[in-house]
């Protein structure tokens, strides 16, 4: 971590919707998905608000070593957006807590504030982190 990971950091990241991230793409395998509005999933807008906080932060950080992952998210989904719309997300670094990081939320799609809230994510080191879950996974076969 970097001395320059400090509460204040902001970024603004842009996406172009395409028919991949809508809700019956989400679980092709449930029916009941595959039946829903063909709208950006909710499911999708939270792991494009964890990819804004990822590319707000990645310059501050020993990348790859370094890297994070999202522990608490807290996030309204306020408008459905139809594929072919680019939706935009801003995010703040409110909070360094040692390893945790805490973050604001916002996004639009140009018409309408799709999202807001909070999100939290973690510090780890990706060696120590994979050897863990390798670990997990050797336990569990």
């Amino acid at each position: 971590m970097k001395e320059s990971l400090k509460p204040g950091i902001k970024y603004e990241h842009k996406f172009l919707v395409p028919p991949s991230k809508t809700v019956p793409s989400l679980y092709p395998e449930s029916e009941e998905f595959v039946a829903m509005p063909e709208v950006f999933a909710t499911g999708f807008l939270v792991g494009f608000l964890e990819w804004s906080c990822i590319k707000a932060i990645n310059p501050h950080l020993d990348w790859p070593n370094e890297q994070t992952v999202g522990t608490h998210i807290d996030v309204s989904h306020e408008a459905a957006t139809p594929p072919g719309l680019e939706i935009t997300a801003s995010v703040e670094l409110l909070e360094v807590d040692g390893r945790r990081l805490v973050f604001t939320v916002e996004a639009h799609d140009g018409v309408d504030r799709i999202s807001r809230g909070r999100h939290e994510r973690f510090i780890i080191n990706k060696d120590k982190f994979d050897a863990r879950v390798n670990e997990k996974k050797r336990d569990n076969t």
